[in-house]
């Protein structure tokens, strides 16, 4: 018998996978940030990077892997040697999706535009198409720092990432 994983794209493989990790995603404030499909060492390496509106723990991470494991091996869709890696994204993670920015809601993000300028500032909104940042402008001689709201569309944005602080 052929394994089915044979008989699929990769295209259509990851958007299988990422069918089954939906369905086994622990409740409705944990999300799927991305599925990932590479070679290492010879071995298919599936990494899916889970994220949640609280944080995600290692046992959603564990119980999540376990789950999509079983079904990707009861449904023979995988080569004999892979390698599954469920884990959250780090800090130095881009955020890639609308809930992302959501959950990062009054902290701190350093925003790479597709201009090549960099903007820093504290998120304040999401909206539909883009965020608002609260920014500080640059400093006059003799004056105080001030700050100003700033919108920027998400399509204007090439990487954002969040800035950790120690308060």
């Amino acid at each position: 018998m052929v394994p089915s994983f044979i008989m699929h794209t990769m295209t259509e493989l990851k958007q299988a996978i990422e069918e089954i990790v939906e369905k086994h995603l622990p409740d409705e404030n944990h999300f799927i940030v991305e599925v990932k499909m590479s070679e290492k060492s010879g071995k298919m390496l599936l990494n899916i990077l889970l994220d949640a509106d609280e944080g995600v723990t290692i046992q959603a991470c564990a119980k999540l892997s376990r789950a999509v494991s079983e079904e990707l091996e009861a449904k023979d869709m995988m080569p004999e040697a892979y390698i599954l890696e469920v884990s959250s994204p780090g800090l130095d993670f881009p955020l890639s999706s609308r809930r992302q920015f959501e959950k990062n809601i009054n902290r701190e993000l350093k925003i790479s535009l597709t201009s090549g300028e960099e903007i820093q500032g504290k998120l304040l909104e999401v909206s539909e198409t883009g965020v608002k940042l609260l920014v500080k402008k640059k400093k006059e001689k003799g004056k105080k720092a001030t700050e100003e709201e700033i919108i920027l569309p998400f399509e204007d944005m090439k990487k954002s990432i969040v800035q950790v602080s120690f308060k």
